[in-house]
């Protein structure tokens, strides 16, 4: 009697790593049209009428793009409308460690048996026509919703926005849009001008749109898309507002609507405040009857691989005392979001493991952390995708990062004397999910 052989491990052009049972599937499909990316919504259309337009059969949706915080944003407005007492269907992209944290149904990830049922139906509808892993995704996204009531749903758009395969969405009931900067440029556009463009391709005619701060290029744009399509705009510090209190414990956010005194976000960070701001002003903005109480779902939100404190196999490995932190920014922005982060940290030690995909701009994303380290250990991890080498990372550090070259080897080099350290973990979601899975973390 032999043993059943594991089924394959899958890993697309577009980055994501799939295994299982879904891998199988996903496989399959990927050779009907296996491009890196190819932003169009032609051929998910077809297939989604085909599918009898399960698009159109979703409770109110809230569509978020942007380049930083999408997540986050995504995290919150689950969490308040949990608060609420409401059914949540979530979608986002990529996943960390299993596919099925892709899917939220009705407050639930999917379960693999269901997931499997359904992109088999969409395999056996498709009928072999050319597809794209992502619109695959796309499509049993809503197909799963289609089939469980909710009260909202939440949609991340994966690349851009205009193209993206998640703009198939005909009518939200407000679309929110992030912090944008660089990022994406060889698809979105090499100015944040152009990059803010496609982003703005989610703006429907008559639907509202909230954005936080942005640069006055990427302001610019949005308010000429969302004039054309006679979509209401709100922008931070105009039509709404949010501060901390003088001690730092607490939120304020006022609006045409009135002022709510909120708890602190649960997510660690200052930008994060605006990625919460953001997801209430954008449900504020949408119309939709949520109680008083939903508000303060912010100190409840989860959302893995943003300044996330790890505490398994890989943070046991570190002296008593000292903390072992993980976050997925990868752009010029997202360092620049961990400044004032490093910058309360400068109590004690910081060593900075930093791992990137070869598409990033690895010097923007240091250049901003490397004057709050104490080391930099540059690592690439033989199962994240397309790793950036350690060499090239340590030449993007102007050779003050140090040859990890992995996680477990930078984390056992560490220098132990002296006070207790942190250490952060940064620079991939794609790494983030490799170190997920060895410090033992799953998805609830």
């Amino acid at each position: 009697m032999t043993d059943t052989p594991p089924a394959p491990t899958f890993t697309p052009a577009l980055g994501a790593e799939f295994t299982g049972r879904t891998g199988s599937v996903l496989e399959r499909l990927n050779r009907l049209y296996p491009a890196l990316i190819d932003l169009s919504l032609g051929r998910l259309e077809a297939l989604l009428a085909k599918l009898g337009h399960p698009e159109l059969a979703l409770p109110p949706i809230i569509h978020v793009a942007g380049t930083n915080g999408k997540g986050s944003t995504c995290a919150n407005l689950r969490a308040i409308g949990e608060a609420a007492g409401w059914r949540v269907h979530v979608m986002t992209s990529p996943h960390l460690v299993d596919v099925t944290e892709r899917f939220r149904v009705a407050g639930k990830l999917v379960s693999e048996d269901e997931l499997v049922s359904v992109l088999e139906e969409i395999e056996r509808i498709n009928a072999g026509e050319p597809i794209t892993v992502f619109e695959v995704l796309t499509a049993a996204g809503f197909l799963l919703f289609s089939r469980h009531p909710a009260d909202l749903a939440i949609i991340e758009v994966g690349l851009g926005g205009r193209h993206d395969a998640t703009n198939v969405l005909p009518h939200p009931a407000a679309c929110a849009i992030t912090a944008i900067s660089l990022d994406h440029e060889a698809f979105l556009g090499s100015t944040l001008a152009a990059i803010t463009g496609e982003k703005a391709g989610i703006i429907k005619s008559g639907v509202p749109v909230v954005t936080g701060r942005q640069p006055d290029a990427v302001r610019d744009v949005l308010e000429a898309e969302a004039a054309t399509k006679d979509a209401p705009l709100w922008l931070r510090d105009r039509d709404w507002q949010l501060a901390r209190t003088e001690d730092g414990s607490a939120l304020t956010f006022s609006d045409a609507q009135g002022t709510l005194s909120l708890p602190r976000p649960a997510l660690t960070g200052p930008h994060q405040d605006d990625n919460a701001g953001l997801a209430i002003a954008t449900l504020r903005a949408s119309g939709l009857p949520l109680p008083s109480k939903a508000w303060a779902g912010i100190a409840h939100a989860q959302w893995p691989a943003r300044l996330q404190k790890l505490h398994g196999a890989l943070a046991h490995t570190l002296p008593e005392g000292w903390e072992l932190w993980l976050d997925g920014g990868h752009n010029p922005g997202a360092g620049e979001a961990l400044v004032p982060v490093l910058e309360r940290w400068s109590d004690r030690p910081l060593h900075v493991l930093v791992g990137m995909k070869q598409t990033k701009d690895a010097s923007g994303f240091l250049r901003p952390i490397l004057s709050h380290a104490t080391s930099v250990w540059a690592v690439a991890e033989p199962e994240q995708h397309l790793a950036l080498s350690v060499d090239a990372i340590v030449a993007s550090s102007g050779d003050i990062a140090r040859p990890g070259p992995d996680i477990a080897t930078a984390l056992a080099a560490l220098p132990r004397a002296g006070t207790p350290a942190r250490v952060l973990i940064c620079g991939s979601l794609y790494l983030a999910g490799v170190v997920l899975k060895k410090d033992g973390w799953t998805a609830l």
